[in-house]
């Protein structure tokens, strides 16, 4: 990578690579341009708990944790990490790989004794930022990205559930997404979604009725008929009015769909709000941790052509707001003590300092030992917002 090869080139050759082979042609790229000794790829599973070597199937490379050492610093600081080899002597570089928020995992770069220099690193970073776009296209015409993130197989329920995501992060200068979905191997009907657009953001929290693939199946319509009435230029009541008559005529009451409605105004913070269900809403502003007090409404497809009325409250520079669905709020312990009375609390103000998809991770893993397991009974979704503001 010098000035007579700038990264629009390398940008170009790993967008000429068929989509399996993204990481040899990064190992070619790199060792071309920068003596890289050894080149590795590693996407984090579906619960965050490992960081998996991406090669041809069968996988063969060991999992590393995505909490603890170099490379899970790597991923959880979101900056390059540098380890010091002695026999032989080189440097392993470990960069973040993340796609506009939402982290996909690391790409570790082994480079010769003294070549991870400032500027190296900051073009390595370049480079990790091109990979990690290549990546998110390729799973248009691959699995092999998809398959190496897991550590067993998914339930078809979880296969509906994760295709159906926008992702696990976003990042804008007005805001910050972080979110969590457990049990991630077997999740059923929890969901989250997000939107934007140049002036507003949509976050939508659904918790869809039953289990497993009934479950699946009614969050897929729900969500689907939320992003036909928002694509098609609807405000918030009217997108959760759409979507309880498409749940409706499909259900006939028989089942639905519990779900939070958001719309920030990102120039001016005040967000609407429709509560169609069980999601509680927190808000984080200086030192304390309040619960959103909303109007409870009906949630969706549970009668026939329900009315739906937004309501507004505002939101201040450094505000955080987290989302959990029932799974998570609704929770025992096996002393029969509610997450939400006093556990929850305790985790979201312990994790305030943490960035918005740790907090979220933190949630659910203080949930997991609420409950005594980790074989939770209930889905359990967590989104956290962390609010800067509009552009200066």
């Amino acid at each position: 990578m010098t000035a007579s090869e700038p990264l629009p080139s390398v940008e170009a050759e790993l967008r000429a690579a068929p989509p399996h082979a993204l990481v040899a042609t990064a190992r070619r790229i790199l060792a071309d341009r920068l003596g890289a000794e050894e080149v590795t790829l590693l996407l984090a599973d579906y619960g965050l708990a490992v960081l998996q070597p991406v090669s041809h199937l069968p996988y063969t490379g060991e999992p590393v944790p995505a909490q603890d050492g170099p490379v899970g610093s790597a991923f959880v600081r979101q900056s390059p990490v540098i380890e010091v080899l002695r026999e032989p002597a080189a440097h392993l570089v470990h960069l973040p790989i993340t796609v506009r928020g939402d982290r996909l995992g690391v790409l570790s770069v082994r480079l010769p004794e003294g070549a991870a220099d400032p500027e190296t690193v900051l073009q390595l970073g370049d480079f990790a930022t091109a990979l990690g776009h290549e990546v998110v296209a390729a799973d248009q015409d691959t699995d092999l990205y998809l398959q190496a993130r897991r550590t067993r197989r998914l339930t078809l329920a979880a296969e509906m559930q994760w295709q159906l995501l926008p992702g696990r992060g976003s990042v804008r200068e007005e805001y910050v997404i972080g979110a969590h979905l457990e049990p991630a191997y077997s999740i059923g009907g929890d969901n989250f979604d997000w939107s934007a657009d140049a002036g507003h953001l949509t976050i939508t929290v659904t918790d869809g009725m039953g289990k497993g693939i009934e479950a699946a199946l009614l969050t897929s319509l729900t969500v689907g008929a939320l992003r036909n009435a928002r694509r098609g230029g609807l405000g918030l009541a009217d997108q959760a009015c759409l979507a309880d008559q498409a749940v409706y005529a499909q259900y006939g009451g028989k089942m639905y769909a519990s779900t939070l409605l958001l719309r920030c105004d990102l120039a001016t913070g005040t967000v609407t709000a429709v509560d169609a269900g069980s999601p509680q809403l927190f808000r984080q502003r200086g030192g304390h941790t309040e619960r959103v007090e909303l109007d409870a409404q009906l949630p969706l497809g549970m009668f026939e052509e329900t009315d739906y009325v937004e309501q507004h409250f505002q939101l201040e520079p450094d505000d955080r707001l987290i989302v959990v669905s029932t799974g998570v709020h609704g929770t025992r312990s096996a002393g029969g003590d509610l997450y939400g009375e006093g556990a929850l609390r305790q985790i979201l103000s312990a994790t305030r300092p943490a960035p918005p998809h740790e907090a979220a991770r933190a949630v659910v893993a203080g949930l997991v030992e609420h409950f005594g397991s980790d074989d939770l009974v209930s889905d359990a979704a967590v989104v956290c917002l962390d609010w800067h503001g509009p552009p200066a």
